[in-house]
């Protein structure tokens, strides 16, 4: 399983989603002027790596359900 390139690349998007998490919920605590700027777009983001992530694991357990 560590050699599937789709499993890779699924597990290289969760821990994507989770730096954007770790940099939002970081500026959120930190708070302030940057907080304000960008803490709505770290969020979009966030969303954004999950659905990637999501998609792709769901890819990856098609492919591996099916044998392919």
């Amino acid at each position: 399983m560590l050699s599937d390139p789709l499993f890779l690349l699924a597990a290289a998007a969760s821990l994507g989603v989770l730096g954007v998490l770790a940099v939002g919920i970081g500026g959120f605590a930190r708070g302030g002027e940057w907080n304000r700027k960008h803490g709505n777009r770290m969020m979009r983001w966030r969303i954004y790596a999950q659905l990637a992530a999501v998609v792709l694991i769901m890819v990856f357990l098609y492919f591996r359900q099916s044998g392919a």
